[in-house]
């Protein structure tokens, strides 16, 4: 029996917060992002009310929205880690989904929200202008611990990557495990929205017009807003069942196919069951000379050799039963 191939789509099933590298990794990078988020929100916090700047009290809200959002992250990888038990008889690896997509409405109603409010009273109603040296300092230090949370995050994204024989773009769109995706993605968001705080105080100096600052919150805004979007998606999809890539799917069909007294799969199966972890159902047209023995026989070695092969695979259920596999239940409806 050969031993586990990394190809490019098993890093959608294989690599997530499940496991002892990969939930340690993941756990590690959340907490530093957590830490980072929560002494960060603080000197925004400080530096907005000093300076008076909009965009500065948008980051210092978005800091705090990527904080609470480490903290439901952190509860997503305990929570969802857990070992099956009988009412949960596959786990609860898509709990981890579930406290990820509450991070994200957080994001979105927490920082996004914040940051459309300031900016639109700003603009309508201006503001007082206080002394920009403050914020420029916290700007600064904010952009280099934040870049720390991120350049880890960013590693963690890299050696995955590398390991599964795949780009960190790819890796980052196919990936199971939505924690680190969602802190590599907040940290860039964060960095830019620094860059956007800076510059709309910067013209607001330049110009004396508080109009700059108003336009860098809402643009702070914006630019949570399509973070939280994207995340929310991901979740919504891999909380309800997401198969997994096309590509994986034919070679698990061709991995059950190969097996003696096969003659077809008419119908497989796939759902992430949570971060690194897939069901396995299939259809399986047995040979007409099979007999009882050869298909207990088959389906064992099934389930042995696609667990070996991919091991992101934890539940493998093969039906010698004809049909496509949907419920052919009559629904009776009172008249």
């Amino acid at each position: 029996m050969s031993e586990p191939v990394p190809t490019r789509d098993h890093a959608l099933v294989t690599e997530g917060s499940g496991g002892e590298s990969g939930g340690g990794e993941s756990t590690g990078t959340v907490v530093v992002a957590g830490l980072a988020n929560l002494g960060i929100a603080i000197a925004k916090l400080v530096g907005g009310l000093i300076s008076h700047s909009s965009a500065m009290l948008s980051e210092a809200a978005h800091s705090v929205a990527d904080t609470i959002t480490e903290v439901l992250l952190f509860i997503a990888l305990k929570r969802g880690d857990r070992a099956p038990d009988a009412r949960h008889p596959v786990g609860y690896g898509r709990e981890t989904y579930f406290w990820a997509l509450l991070a994200c409405l957080a994001t979105f109603t927490l920082g996004a929200g914040f940051s459309f409010y300031q900016g639109v009273e700003t603009i309508l109603e201006g503001e007082e202008q206080g002394s920009p040296m403050i914020a420029y300092v916290v700007l600064a230090v904010s952009f280099v611990l934040e870049g720390a949370s991120w350049l880890k995050a960013v590693r963690q994204v890299r050696s995955s990557a590398e390991k599964w024989g795949t780009t960190p773009r790819r890796y980052l769109a196919e990936t199971t495990d939505t924690t680190v995706k969602a802190v590599t993605f907040e940290d860039s968001a964060a960095l830019i929205g620094l860059v956007l705080a800076a510059l709309g105080l910067f013209l607001e100096q330049v110009t004396g017009d508080p109009v700059w600052d108003g336009i860098a919150a809402i643009l702070i805004g914006v630019l949570l807003l399509v973070v939280a979007g994207s995340l929310a998606r991901t979740n919504v999809s891999l909380l309800i069942g997401q198969s997994v890539a096309p590509r994986l799917q034919d070679e698990l069909r061709a991995e059950i196919a190969g097996l003696d007294q096969v003659d077809d799969v008419p119908v497989l199966l796939t759902t992430v069951i949570g971060p690194g972890q897939l069901a396995v159902m299939a259809k399986v047209d047995f040979a007409d000379t099979a007999t009882v023995a050869d298909i207990e026989r088959a389906s064992d070695e099934a389930e042995r050799r696609l667990v070996a092969r991919h091991e992101g695979v934890r539940y493998v259920f093969l039906d010698p039963t004809p049909g496509d596999g949907r419920a052919r239940a009559e629904v009776h409806r009172p008249e």
